[in-house]
Formats: structure tokens, C-alpha cells, sequence
């Protein structure tokens, strides 16, 4: 095979197709049909006993993802220090893909006998999604140059977000008519069964994509000096990438305004469909599972917009102005969540999230390419930046799950997010302009 060269078109779609494959796993399992399923095994009842005590079902899923999130900090610098020293990033996030996709797969057999199993591979499912996540966005700075980036980035979200509309079409076909499918029994089983199929679904999905992004990447960066405790490497790495990003000015005050807006904003992409599923006055079942899966959908298809609109705007105003923008109007959705009750209201809110939710989520990533000095070691770079961004992760969803336990309702715990989004947009503002 012909190794294409940076900045060659081809190469770039080959990244991007890696969206279209992994993120039809936020957009069901995440997002969607996961959190409806979920809460239909468990049979009304919103609390879990686990070690002797009972635990709110959302303050459950809050901490196995902050506990699954804190592995992958954990092993990514390991890993990225192994990859770096062999110069085979590739095989790694090969592995992570693996480890989420045949996770995926085993959520077929997740019930309430097996809750325990379940609720231990969809763990497994988050930790092979953000492992893979941090070989996958390592890869921009190599792909492709500065100008590049921010429609480069872009596009990923975008194919992803089609990709997730297509898949979640299917799935909701499933559910609507599962006889269609040769799926037999009750109305509930018949439902119940087709969800199932709908992780099955995913697993084969992003595995089956993502080998056309495996096929034309490259392996990596190989260093050619020796180095000793290669496991600790990563964490070398990371305290090496510290000191250089403590004497640059805009890297250092971008991370921490990106810390405290992405507290918030990978929470509420976590939890939102569990706020709907309990907190919405849907007349039954039937139309809470159809309403749930519409304003995903509506999310996905307004977000392969918003993501262009946002790179065009990026352009126009620069990168700073509009991610101070998009954090001002994430707050101001929230605060509309936290008024909301009735379902066709909650639709309209889904409208403007999917306007900003992937213009913000890759003009983040573009903004940070665009920070880094000139480096070929650019997975070490990227792993301090998702170490930032998943430590982030951790510290909003564990503040969340006690919020959620302590309070015992999601609709008072989300108050917290637009104080992270209003302070990370004062944040922002104190990067100087002229560094864009």
C-alpha cells in the first residue's frame, strides 16, 4: 500500500471515517437506547443495591463512568509511552477498538439477572471508546497542517453525527415495527429484543468502519534513542509536555478554561437521555421510547450542520470568540432544561443543542492542534490533552452522581453546569487574541 502523505485529502477522509465508526456508540449506547433499556429492566425501581447499600440508578451510571474514565487515564500514558517508544500508535488504538466493540456485543445479554455483567461491560464498552479516542485524535496534527485542521475536525464529527442518524434510523425502525425483523413475543419483549439487537448493532458497526481508517493511517512516530522503563515513559511524557506547557501562555490558560467547560459539557451529553427518561411527563412507554430516540435523532442531524457552521464561523472570528460563544449558549440551554417538563418543549431543546454540541466538541480539538509547538511527538501532546479533557470527565461526573444520590433528582443537580460553562467562557476571554 502507497503510504498517502499529510495533508492529502484521502488520508484526512480515512481519519474522519473513524467518527462515522465510533460514534454511533454514543449516539445508542450513550445517548439513547441504552439509557431507555435500562431503565425498563430494572422495572420502575430507581435505585441499584450494590455492597449492601441502594444506589440511585443515574448516581450508578454516573460513577462506572467516572471509575472507567479514571482507568483510561490511568493506562493511557502507559500506553501512549509504549506507542510512542515502538512507533505504533495504531496497534494500540486497534486494541482499545476491539475492546469497545465486542463489549458492545456483549450487552445482548445484559438483563436484570445480570446486571452486574451489563452494567461491567458497558465499563468495558466507555474504556475501549476513550482509549481509542486518544491514539484517534493524536493523529491530527500528523494527517494534516494548520489550516486543515479546523475543517479536518469537522468533518469527523460531521460524518460521525450521519453515521449516528443512519444506525439510529435502523435501531428505531427495530424497535417501531420488530416483526418486520422476525422479532416475536409481547409488546415489552418485542422492544426489550430489539434494543438488544441494537447493540449487536453498534459492536459489528464500529468495528466493521473502522478498519478503513486502520487500512490508510500510519503506524506512528518511531523514536530511534533507546529508553529504559518504557511503561513509565508515558507518564515521562506527560511531566515533560507539563513544563513546556506551563512557559507557553495560550496552551496553558486554554487547558484550564477547556477543564472547567468540559466538566460540564461531557456530563450533560451523559446524562441527558436518563434526565429525559425520568424527568419528562410522557403519556406511557411506547411514546417516552419513540421521544427519547426522535430527539437524538434531531440532535445528529442539526449537529452535521452545526459542526460546518462552526468551522466556518472559526474562520470568519477566530477560534476563541466562538468557543466563548458556543460555552454561553450551553449554559443557557441548560437553564432551559432545568425549566423543562413537557416533551415538545424538550424537542425544541434538542434542536439548539445539536446546533452546538459538535461545533464545540471539534473546534476544541482543532483550537489545541493549533496551540502545539512544532513536534513530531504529537501522541504525547494529545494525551496530556485528553488526560485534561477525561479528568474533567471524572471530576463533573463525580460531582454529579453525589449531587443526583444526595438530592435524589437529576433536575436539581444539573444546576451546576452552566456555572462551569459561564466560568469557562470568562476563561476563555483571557487568552489573548493576537496568539490566533
Amino acid at each position: 500500500m502507497k503510504k498517502l502523505k499529510k495533508g492529502n485529502r484521502k488520508l484526512l477522509r480515512a481519519w474522519a471515517v473513524y467518527d462515522w465508526a465510533n460514534s454511533v456508540y454514543t449516539a445508542v449506547i450513550t445517548t439513547t437506547i441504552f439509557p431507555i433499556y435500562y431503565g425498563s429492566i430494572l422495572d420502575d425501581s430507581d435505585t441499584i443495591l450494590f455492597l449492601g447499600q441502594q444506589i440511585r440508578s443515574t448516581a450508578m451510571i454516573s460513577f462506572i463512568v467516572g471509575l472507567s474514565i479514571s482507568l483510561v487515564v490511568i493506562l493511557s500514558p502507559i500506553l501512549s509511552g509504549i506507542a510512542d517508544y515502538i512507533g505504533n500508535k495504531k496497534l494500540f488504538m486497534r486494541f482499545f477498538v476491539y475492546l469497545g466493540g465486542f463489549s458492545c456485543i456483549g450487552l445482548y445479554w445484559f438483563d436484570v439477572d445480570t446486571i452486574y455483567l451489563g452494567l461491567t461491560l458497558y465499563s468495558l464498552g466507555i474504556i475501549g471508546f476513550q482509549g481509542s479516542l486518544v491514539f484517534y485524535n493524536s493523529y491530527l496534527p500528523d494527517i494534516s497542517y494548520p489550516p486543515q485542521m479546523d475543517r479536518a475536525s469537522a468533518m469527523g464529527y460531521s460524518y460521525g453525527y450521519l453515521a449516528s442518524v443512519i444506525l439510529l434510523v435502523f435501531n428505531l425502525s427495530m424497535v417501531i415495527k420488530p416483526e418486520l425483523y422476525g422479532i416475536q413475543g409481547s409488546s415489552s419483549e418485542k422492544a426489550l429484543l430489539a434494543m438488544r439487537y441494537s447493540f449487536i448493532s453498534v459492536g459489528v458497526w464500529w468495528l466493521l468502519f473502522s478498519h478503513y481508517s486502520f487500512y490508510h493511517l500510519p503506524k506512528g512516530n518511531k523514536k530511534i534513542e533507546v529508553v529504559k522503563n518504557v511503561l513509565f515513559n508515558g507518564f515521562k511524557e506527560l511531566a515533560l509536555v507539563w513544563n513546556i506547557v506551563k512557559k507557553h501562555f495560550g496552551i496553558k490558560r486554554y487547558l484550564g478554561a477547556f477543564l472547567v467547560y468540559s466538566m460540564a459539557l461531557q456530563t450533560v451529553m451523559i446524562i441527558a437521555a436518563y434526565f429525559g427518561e425520568q424527568e419528562l411527563n410522557w403519556n406511557d412507554d411506547t411514546q417516552k421510547t419513540m421521544g427519547l430516540i426522535m430527539s437524538i435523532l434531531l440532535i445528529q442531524v442539526v449537529a452535521i450542520f452545526g459542526a460546518e457552521i462552526t468551522a466556518r464561523a472559526s474562520g470568519r472570528f477566530g477560534n476563541i470568540p466562538v468557543l466563548v460563544a458556543l460555552n454561553i449558549s450551553w449554559a443557557i440551554i441548560c437553564i432551559g432544561a432545568y425549566l423543562v417538563y413537557e416533551p415538545t418543549h424538550f424537542y425544541i431543546l434538542a434542536g439548539f443543542v445539536g446546533l452546538v454540541v459538535g461545533g464545540i466538541q471539534s473546534l476544541s480539538r482543532s483550537t489545541y492542534s493549533k496551540l502545539l509547538p512544532p513536534t513530531k511527538d504529537t501522541t504525547s501532546f494529545f494525551s496530556f490533552y485528553d488526560v485534561t479533557e477525561k479528568i474533567a470527565f471524572i471530576m463533573g461526573i463525580t460531582i454529579f452522581g453525589f449531587l443526583d444520590q444526595f438530592t435524589g433528582s437529576i433536575r436539581t443537580s444539573i444546576t451546576f453546569f452552566p456555572v462551569l460553562f459561564l466560568l469557562g467562557s470568562v476563561l476563555l476571554l483571557r487568552i489573548p487574541r493576537k496568539i490566533f
